[in-house]
């Protein structure tokens, strides 16, 4: 059977839309680091993000090749995420999307080392005619955290952060956001095909203990 991230992992990716403190563990990635709004048609996100999905695929179907990845299993795709910044400001600014700051990420199975990694790479780029050097290996440790489902429009995020950091507060944690704990969501829905009244976002906040 092939596995899948989502239905293996629920409490990191399938949270209910209240919210709960969670521990995240260490984890690779595929990341493509940029900065503008993520909007913008032929902009630099939706670039990374087609840089993303073409390592993230090359890996997949590494099965079907000559290279033979050491404890490779048959996966899904994990989904798309990103985490966000923007310089001077405390927590994330909507209205000013042109500021984002953003790395944007697809999950690497255990498996994937960072010479499987700049295998990849080199295939991707060899067989797509395509630079994917922005692409690196990113080792991130989320740590101690709330989190919440989102549905609906990423416009009406705050709401939700509004009620996580509530939340956190109520139960003696508070947000940690910093240089290195960064705003993170995690995309269940295609935005080419759902409506964004419908669209699934994870929403996961850094905290720390009061």
């Amino acid at each position: 059977m092939t596995f899948d991230f989502k239905k293996e992992y629920k409490e990191f990716y399938i949270p209910k839309d209240t919210p709960s403190i969670v521990t995240i563990p260490k984890m690779n990635y595929i990341a493509v680091r940029g900065h503008g709004d993520p909007n913008e048609e032929n902009g630099e996100y939706k670039k990374a993000i087609g840089l993303l999905y073409g390592i993230a695929f090359t890996i997949k179907m590494s099965k079907k090749s000559d290279h033979r990845i050491e404890g490779y299993f048959d996966y899904v795709v994990p989904p798309l995420e990103g985490f966000w910044w923007q310089e001077g400001v405390d927590g994330i600014d909507y209205s000013h999307k042109e500021d984002f700051n953003w790395i944007s990420v697809i999950r690497l199975p255990d498996f994937v080392t960072k010479s499987e990694f700049d295998w990849a790479v080199a295939e991707a780029t060899a067989k797509k005619k395509t630079d994917f050097s922005k692409a690196e290996f990113f080792t991130y440790s989320e740590g101690l955290c709330v989190q919440c489902m989102h549905i609906g429009s990423y416009d009406n995020e705050p709401a939700t952060v509004e009620a996580m950091h509530r939340f956190a507060e109520e139960n003696r944690y508070v947000p940690d956001i910093s240089d290195q704990r960064l705003h993170h969501e995690i995309y269940l829905s295609d935005a080419r095909k759902v409506d964004p009244d419908k669209f699934k976002t994870v929403i996961r906040h850094p905290v720390r203990k009061t």
